[in-house]
């Protein structure tokens, strides 16, 4: 196995990683900074209100793109195996 194989296939996982949490972390971001925004506005200082909404949201989101990550794992480990396979 050569080095350059081996930064291929720590590429392809990071790619696979950041796609599969991406949808979540997004989503997370997204609702923190609206609920900062709505808590600067109203100068409301409580840490449970910015906690629930992006907990609820991960959640959700995870639950929409569950099929696709999965499809995305499954295509990582496949291809890993052939990889191997092929050696």
């Amino acid at each position: 196995m050569t080095p350059e194989t081996v930064i291929e296939i720590g590429q392809y996982a990071m790619r696979t990683a950041i796609f599969v949490a991406g949808p979540m972390l997004v989503a997370g971001m997204i609702v923190g900074l609206a609920i900062s925004i709505f808590q600067a506005a109203t100068q409301i200082n409580e840490m449970t209100m910015t906690f629930v909404p992006k907990i609820l949201t991960v959640f959700l989101v995870l639950i929409l793109t569950l099929p696709w990550a999965i499809n995305q794992m499954t295509g990582f480990t496949e291809a890993m195996f052939n990889r191997i396979a092929g050696m």
